[in-house]
């Protein structure tokens, strides 16, 4: 996701040089009709279209590396599009689907992880901009990513749908739910990320099989797998918490 260099502005941009910064506007877009249709009632589609939104997010930073086309304007414009698909939507669409009835304890709720999610993409800007930090961002997180966050909040949508004959989650636990993540959002926990995984080449041919089977179980079981993806990521960040809570123990002790 990125714009052509400014120093290209008095020349011709290639197609190819414009396709991240398209890919972005196509997730904003994505963000938006998600909206739209959670104001509908059509949460499944709506879900659908975050995860659009984080395929897109996924792929276009990525692309503006392999074609040189990153820029200040082309990150900006990421990290507004991060906003819309996961911070606005998810709080949308959990409010829309389980807190109406709660009313003003609900929409606070959503409010703090919106506003949780704002700051915490706020600090990835300003940290992305010292070499120190960037050094430290190939090795992991600082804090749940906001695509991981969106996640998180609708653990209990996915749960949900995978179990039909669940009532909805009670009001108390979503707002939980929405106020924990947020905190995440904000938080120095150490957390992954697939920049910083390896694999030895020799196995390689065994993850892409793995990654052709879950692609399948998510089209056949997709709220069964979003379920145990959620669960497991969250399991993961609790056990980073852990270990960098016991780190900070050790060292004050010494």
């Amino acid at each position: 996701m990125a714009t052509p260099r400014e120093s290209r502005r008095g020349g011709m941009t290639s197609l190819p040089q414009m396709l991240p910064n398209i890919m972005t506007l196509m997730a904003i877009c994505a963000g938006l009709t998600a909206i739209r249709f959670a104001v509908q009632g059509r949460f499944d589609l709506a879900v659908s279209l975050i995860l659009v939104a984080a395929v897109l997010d996924g792929l276009d930073g990525r692309l503006a590396r392999m074609l040189k086309t990153e820029s200040q304007i082309g990150a900006e414009l990421d990290s507004l599009a991060d906003f819309v698909n996961f911070g606005v939507a998810p709080g949308l669409l959990v409010y829309l689907w389980a807190l109406q009835d709660a009313r003003s304890e609900g929409w606070i709720a959503v409010l703090i992880y919106v506003i949780c999610c704002v700051m915490r993409l706020a600090r990835f800007n300003v940290d992305s901009r010292n070499p120190e930090m960037q050094t430290q961002a190939r090795k992991g997180f600082v804090g749940v990513p906001s695509p991981a966050g969106a996640l998180l909040v609708l653990t209990p949508f996915f749960i949900w749908r995978e179990f039909p004959g669940l009532s909805k989650a009670p009001e108390l636990v979503v707002v939980v739910v929405l106020i924990g993540v947020g905190f995440l959002l904000i938080s120095r926990i150490p957390t992954p990320s697939l920049k910083s995984v390896s694999i030895p080449a020799g196995k390689v041919r065994y993850l892409m099989v793995g990654l052709v089977a879950v692609v399948a179980a998510a089209f056949t079981w997709p709220w069964a797998v979003l379920s145990i993806a959620a669960l497991g990521y969250f399991g993961l960040v609790l056990v980073q918490a852990v270990r960098s809570l016991r780190g900070k123990t050790e060292t004050h002790l010494e």
